[in-house]
């Protein structure tokens, strides 16, 4: 008979692995992302013409996280998760081909509609762009290129949510890789021969979200789902989906009005900063994207069968596993990014027409950025408990707060810090967001082990404290002020970011961490297999 403490263990090795087999997609992907990066930063630095692409690139993404990637595992997962479970197989499988025919419609609607008001839309998000013709109309013209990213990547992440209730975690989270391959491919090989070259750039993107979905469906298919349509709206699956799917979705959309509103006030700002605050938070994603949202989304279907069965107890030692996990992984990271920052941002883009000034630009805007790293990817676990317990008006009154939070921050620091003012508005309010969200569910539950991750938070950060302060010393210098000699700067960064690590996991050794002896632990059987 198995015992309760054998149970438990299993289910956190269950969450441990399957985050991280998405932590390695999820990297594969974040990498590729970077090469991408590096080569669009050399192409167009940070100048008008990359301003007008990241404003215009802004407007497919966040229709993305309302109606794909963020909305739809939030609603999505948790439902066909109660299905699978309560009326079996078959029934999932007919809800699956049900939403996708809501989606083939729906989101089919909403490109056509928003190519058409696309002028309306940039004129809201980029105000500062209507007094510069030129920049206005490339900026519609690329926004209306990439809409159809929205309609591809929408009926992707059905086909990720339906795998994941499968526990198929790594095809999903590298599909993202093969977005960043088409565009690496695209751009290299038509940018040169365009007479607007932006608009390879776009062209990539519309075209790699098809090869996002696609690059999916073999696995969708070998584990018996189907695409043929299916129109029973009135499905009740499908109406919980709706009610659950609302809040969630305003809850994304207050999230991505916080970046719209950096985007509205780095538009009346010098001209790169919007650029800056583009490629700084691409590179607080790394972390984010790696760590935090793979714990979320691993995390999701195994926190909804404990709350479909009633079992809060175990719902709790998970949760708390999940985020202790979590900060020790995240917080050397932060802490990381603000020390090396200069460096690592010289390697990424300081070539072509990124020079040195818009290297200490993005490196301004990342050390904000990356002070709220730790309380982002908390969120993400947090919020994906709410939703496990389908729960999801919770985390929408409190991102609202968050939200007046970040206005308010906004418009207090953009005047003395210019955009870097922006970027600690938007660390400031993520953590309004992680506190008000823990303390609510810390309600909701009675009871979280608060003291115990607490504890955790404080090792984790002394000891990344003490190792940011050894890497900063080894690396501060003026070589970082120079383009060129990228392998031996890379080299000389990447030895010291394993001698950081080395020092990271020797006081946490020291302080007897509870996290670090996990690892180590999980590292030993997996040496020995």
């Amino acid at each position: 008979m198995q015992t309760k403490g054998t149970s438990e263990t299993d289910e956190k090795r269950l969450i441990a692995r399957a985050a991280g087999i998405m932590s390695i997609a999820t990297l594969c992907s974040r990498i590729l992302g970077y090469v991408k990066d590096m080569i669009i930063a050399k192409f167009f630095g940070a100048t008008g013409v990359a301003d007008t692409f990241f404003v215009a690139f802004r407007i497919p993404n966040l229709l993305r996280e309302l109606f794909a990637e963020g909305s739809m595992s939030s609603a999505f997962i948790p439902v066909l998760t109660e299905y699978q479970t309560k009326r079996g197989v078959e029934e999932a499988k007919r809800l699956v081909r049900i939403t996708f025919t809501f989606i083939l419609i729906f989101v089919g609607s909403i490109c056509i509609i928003g190519i058409i008001f696309t002028p309306s839309i940039v004129t809201v998000i980029a105000p500062g762009f209507i007094s510069m013709p030129e920049k206005f109309s490339l900026t519609v013209f690329l926004t209306r290129v990439m809409f159809p990213f929205l309609f591809f990547i929408s009926l992707a992440a059905l086909v990720m949510g339906a795998l994941n209730t499968k526990r198929v975690f790594f095809i999903p989270s590298l599909a993202p890789a093969m977005l960043n391959i088409t565009i690496i491919i695209i751009v290299i090989s038509f940018t040169p021969a365009m007479e607007q070259p932006i608009l390879a750039v776009a062209a990539g993107v519309a075209l790699g979200g098809f090869i996002q979905l696609a690059f999916q469906l073999p696995s969708f298919f070998k584990n018996g789902y189907s695409l043929k349509p299916e129109f029973d709206f009135r499905h009740p699956g499908l109406k919980k989906m709706s009610i659950l799917i609302m809040p969630a979705t305003m809850g994304m959309a207050v999230a991505q009005i916080n970046i719209f509103i950096s985007t509205i006030l780095a538009s009346y700002l010098s001209e790169g900063s919007i650029t800056y605050l583009y490629y700084s938070m691409r590179l607080i994603q790394f972390p984010i994207g790696i760590f935090g949202v793979a714990m979320g989304m691993a995390i999701l279907p195994t926190l909804s069968q404990h709350a479909v069965k009633g079992d809060l107890e175990k719902l709790r030692g998970d949760f708390s596993f999940a985020l202790r996990l979590l900060f020790f992984i995240t917080v050397p990271a932060m802490a990381g990014l603000i020390a090396l920052r200069e460096p690592i941002v010289n390697i990424l883009f300081q070539r072509g027409k990124f020079d040195y000034a818009a290297t200490i630009g993005t490196a301004q805007a990342l050390l904000f950025y990356s002070m709220g790293i730790w309380s982002i990817v908390g969120v993400r676990v947090i919020t994906a408990s709410f939703y496990s317990l389908q729960d999801t008006k919770t985390p929408v009154k409190v991102a609202v707060i968050s939200l007046a939070a970040n206005v308010l921050f906004s418009v207090i620091l953009m005047n003395p810090l210019q955009h870097s003012g922006l970027a600690l508005a938007n660390a400031l309010a993520s953590f309004v967001n992680f506190s008000l969200l823990f303390f609510f569910f810390k309600k909701k539950l009675k009871a979280v082990d608060a003291s115990r991750i607490f504890w955790s938070f404080v090792k984790a950060g002394v000891a990344s404290f003490i190792m940011a302060v050894i890497g900063w010393m080894l690396l501060h210098g003026e070589i970082w002020q120079i383009s060129g000699a990228t392998i031996n700067k890379a080299l000389y960064l990447s030895g010291t970011i394993v001698l950081c690590v080395a020092v990271y996991f020797f006081c946490s050794y020291l302080m007897k961490s509870e996290e670090f002896f996990y690892v180590l632990e999980m590292l030993k059987e997996r040496f020995k297999k």
